[in-house]
Parts: structure tokens; sequence; C-alpha cells
């Protein structure tokens, strides 16, 4: 026999929509954590991103009163004065104003006209009539001109193996040198054929380099002195430091030992604003930020380990991969990571703890690219996974600026020196890209293909006409760009400034709104867990009890169920004897019969 049970609902309550309630998580599996693992841990905050789907629109209206004018002729001599009156005579022109002054109808018209006069007096105030308004005619046409660029030299690599232009810089006085180091990133793709050698272009010849800096291993970046052109410093892949008098010659004079160098490809290095002009420091994906003496390179005069935990522990470093220094503030550093955060650190702090100030984690990917702005150093630019960031001192939670989502990564980018709105970036698909924040936001202001190959290096001329990228194939593409985006334009700086200081106070209040919405939510879940643990105390049941209590419910009914098909079997078969006993002796009557 089949067991059915029919469930019925009213027609009106089909439809309805779900009603949720709010209660507190329950543990259900505590999987205790490998010890092996946690040794090689680290703590990722999670991101948040912004979306922004539609234009920002603006509109204001001004009216204006309106002004009727008349034409009408008056002819009088000098001053107006009657005929009778000579102005040249000063007693007859004191007594014809002690007249005037005296008349009624001249005291009735000053007081009339005292009250159009004083709103003309405020109207001055508040627009200034003699503004020349074309004094700067021909800047604001070039401003508004079509922005542009064009390829003025190629530099290829002369070598047969093509390596990637990993790193470039300017000559610091004449700047018509750029340097250009040459190496393959890809390990497995290495061979003996490689050349090591990295060079030195004039850019009037592009035919062939006017010097090669010969190190023991491939560089993977470079930078001139600003205090003496003649010498650069650059970083090798196996990790060594090395610098070079181009007076000497193309081989280094002095380079680091390997047991006290990097361990790491050596991804930055920049020189220090030091009164001897020889202190520089590097970065590696190893997890240290090395100091050196050129005069002194047997090893590092400081050494910072980018230990989060503020341990010192190299195990748990964090790998570095850009390098930013502000001369106008010699003991602050900012490094970019691998794992997209960016430390700020204190040089002059005593203990590795003090050293590492504090952190902006704003990138799904390594930050390729960190710089401050020239004009305005609290506020610097990183460049990681498919966006440019743009981030005040003040602001550690989010960045206040940052470019909506590419469709290829993006692997370097710069300031320009002269303008300070202006900033130029490098993608994988040979786009060079140059940003105008005060233009517009969502786009950039110029996009040039530069090549077909990806860009992974940018340097900008400190005259901010000429800009330099290096790409995949070993190409330094030198362009140069419109006046547009390398002239000042007027109240530039004033109006960025203003800019960067509404955008620092939004992020302020956003974020003070959110610390309030999680202390509210804090103080949310702390008052339920006091009326669960209230709960219990007064006898209420624990969800262990809860599901205890259940389970035993569950087979007591199994139990019974079973109990009652047994019951009901056996008096199916009780009736079943019954009957064909009946049978039996219905049909033995039959036969006596």
């Amino acid at each position: 026999m089949e067991i059915v049970h029919v469930y019925t609902k009213l027609r009106a309550h089909f439809g309805r929509q779900c009603v949720f309630t709010d209660r507190p998580a329950d543990l259900l599996v505590d999987v205790q954590p490998d010890p092996c693992v946690t040794e090689r841990f680290i703590l990722r905050r999670p991101r948040e991103g912004a979306l922004q789907v539609c234009r920002d629109m603006s509109e204001h209206q001004v009216n204006t009163e309106r002004f009727e004018s008349s034409s009408c002729g008056l002819n009088h001599v000098e001053g107006g004065w009657p005929k009778d009156i000579n102005p040249a005579e000063m007693e007859q022109t004191i007594r014809f104003r002690k007249k005037v002054e005296k008349d009624e109808g001249y005291i009735n018209s000053i007081l009339q006209l005292g009250s159009v006069m004083e709103h003309c007096s405020r109207q001055n105030n508040s627009t200034d009539l003699y503004q020349d308004y074309f004094e700067d005619e021909d800047q604001e046409d070039e401003s508004q001109e079509t922005t542009f660029a064009k390829t003025i030299n190629v530099f290829r690599d002369p070598n047969e193996v093509k390596r990637m232009v990993t790193g470039l810089s300017w000559h610091p006085d004449s700047g018509r040198k750029l340097a250009a180091a040459y190496s393959c990133l890809e390990f497995q793709r290495s061979s003996k054929d490689v050349s090591v050698d990295s060079y030195i272009w004039d850019i009037e010849n592009p035919n062939r380099p006017e010097m090669a800096l010969k190190p023991t291993s491939p560089l993977v970046c470079l930078d001139y002195n600003p205090k003496d052109s003649h010498t650069l410093v650059g970083g090798s892949y196996n990790g060594q430091i090395a610098y070079w008098d181009t007076r000497r010659g193309g081989h280094p004079v002095e380079f680091s030992s390997v047991e006290q160098s990097h361990r790491d490809p050596v991804y930055k290095i920049i020189w220090l604003q030091s009164k001897t002009g020889t202190d520089a420091f590097s970065a590696s994906t190893d997890g240290q930020v090395l100091w050196w003496d050129i005069r002194k390179m047997s090893e590092p005069t400081e050494r910072l380990v980018l230990d989060l935990g503020r341990e010192g522990n190299l195990d748990r470093a964090l790998g570095a991969i850009s390098l930013e220094f502000e001369a106008t503030m010699p003991t602050k550093l900012m490094v970019g990571t691998e794992q997209g955060v960016v430390v700020s650190c204190n040089r002059k702090a005593k203990t590795p703890a003090e050293k590492i100030v504090c952190t902006y984690d704003g990138h799904h990917g390594p930050v390729h690219a960190l710089q401050r702005n020239p004009f305005f150093p609290k506020n610097f630019l990183t460049v990681g996974d498919w966006t440019a960031r743009i981030w005040s001192e003040d602001i550690k939670e989010s960045s206040i600026m940052w470019t909506k989502y590419q469709m290829s990564f993006l692997m370097d980018a710069c300031w320009s020196p002269v303008r300070p709105s202006v900033f130029f970036t490098v993608k994988m698909d040979g786009v060079l890209d140059a940003w105008d924040v005060l233009l517009k936001q969502n786009d950039p202001a110029l996009s040039v293909k530069v090549c077909d190959e990806a860009l992974f290096s940018l340097s900008v001329h400190h005259h901010g006409r000429l800009v330099a990228c290096g790409s995949q194939q070993g190409g330094a593409t030198l362009l140069e760009v419109c006046p547009g985006l390398s002239t000042v334009q007027k109240n530039e700086k004033s109006l960025l400034a203003a800019m960067f200081e509404r955008e620092t106070k939004r992020e302020k209040i956003l974020e003070a709104r959110q610390k309030e919405l999680r202390l509210k939510e804090r103080s949310r879940s702390a008052q339920s867990r006091e009326e669960e643990v209230t709960g219990r105390e007064e006898g209420e049941e624990t969800p262990d009890q809860l599901i205890l209590n259940t389970e035993n419910n569950f087979f007591n009914m199994v139990e019974a169920e079973l109990r009652r098909r047994r019951e009901r079997e056996e008096k199916e078969n009780q009736e079943k004897d019954v009957c064909e006993e009946k049978e039996v002796k219905d049909d033995q009557e039959t036969s006596e019969f």
C-alpha cells in the first residue's frame, strides 16, 4: 500500500515574496590552519572598485539686468562752464561752485544720483571693468588646438637576438643623450647568444649607439647622476650594482659583490640627493631596499627588509619592483611591490618596525610605476593591472582619482615635468596615452599607437617635449608631443591644487562614513551575541542541542512508521489465513454433499 501525503496551499499564498530574517552566523566547520602554510601566508585586504556608467553633467544660468541706452549730443566749452565764467580764473570758478552747491536742485539731484552711483560702484567691485580679455589670445588658441605627437627617431637593438628595453634615462645636462638598459626578463627563453650590453644613444643619430655599456650581467635599470653627468649607476639581472664613468669607457668602474648584493634582479635604482653626490639606493623582488655609496661598493651602507610584520623577516618580505624618492623629502621613500601594495618608509627610523610607516593597497597586480607629482609632492601616481591611480598621503584607504579599466595592462607611467596635470602611460598593446586630468578624466587627451609590440618602459625629457618609450623587441621610440601638452596653461597649478584638495576631502568624507557603518555593524553584532548568550542563560537550547533533538525526533518517527507497517502486515496476514481456512472448510462441505 502506497503512502501518499498531499500538501495543500491557498491560491492567495502563491507568488508571495520571501521574508528573510536577520540572525547571527553559525559555526558549522572549523578547519585548523596548516602550520607549514601559515609561514608563507600574506594578509590581503579586500579591494573596492567603483564603476561609473554615466557622464556627469552640470548646468548654470545667469540673468542680468537689461540696459537700455539712448544717444544724444551736448555742445559745451571746456569743463561745461557757462559763457560768463572763465575756467582759467580760479576765483570765478570757486564762486560759481559755491553758488551751485547752495542751489536746492543740485542737492536733490545728488541725493537721487547717489543710489545709482552706489549700485555702479558695487558692480565694479565684483567685476573688473578694466580687464583685458584678449591678452592671452595666442595662449588660449594654443591650448585649444588638437593634441598630437610625432615620431622623431627609433633606436633599435643592434644585436641579432632582440631584447626588451627595461629602463630609460635622459642625460641631465644637455638632454641630447638617452641611456637604455636591455635585458631579457623571461628566464626560460634566455640563451648564451643573448648580448649583455646596454647602450647610450645620441638622439640625432639612430644608426648606431654612441657608447656601449658592458656589464657582467644584463642591466634591468640604470640612472644618470644628476650632479655628475658622466656617471651612471645600473642594476643587473643577477642582483649586482655597477656604476660607469663615461670618460673611462664602457666597462664598469666598480660593481658590488655577489654575496652582498640582491638575490633577484634589480628592478629600480635611483640616485640620492646628497652632498657628495655618490649615494644611490636600489630595490629588488627579493624584498630588500639597499643603499650604496659608489666610493665603496663592497657592501651596502644600509638595508631595509619589506616585511609588513615589521620583524625584518626576509622570508615574508614583499618583492619590490618600483621606487620613489623626492629630494624635498630626504627622509621619506616609497616602494611599489609585486603584491599591489605601496609601502611608505622612513629612512631615518632606528628600528625596523619604525621604518615602515604605512601602506597603500589598491592594485590587483604588481605596481610597475610609482612617482610623486613634481609640483605637489603629497600626491603620487601608481600604475598596476589595468588602471593608473592618483593618491594622497592623507588618504590610505583608497586613491583620490583613477582611470577607468583599460583593455591592456599598463606597464609604466610618469608625470610631465612642466605641466602639473599631465601624465603619460604605456600599455601592452603598444599604445602611449597622455592624460590631462584638468581636461577630462574618463579618457586620455592623446592616444598614439607607437608600435605593434608591447611597451615596457617610459621616460620624459626634462623640457617636457620629448617622450621615449621602450618596447619588447628592443626598440626605443622617441616622440615629440604638441605644445599643448608641454606648455604650462594659465592658472593650471591653482586649478589642480583645488581639484586635489576637493577629491581628498571627498575621500575623507567617504572614509568617515564607512568607519561609521562598520562601527554600527560591529555594535549590532555584539548586541546580537549578548542576546544569544542571555537567551542561553535563560534556558534556551544551544544550536548543537537543537540539531541533536531534531535527529532524535527524526529517528523516532522512522521507528514509529516501521512499527505501524509491521503491525499492518501482521493483521493482513491473519485475515488472509482466516480466509483460507474458510475456503478449505467450504470445499470439504461441498465434497461431502
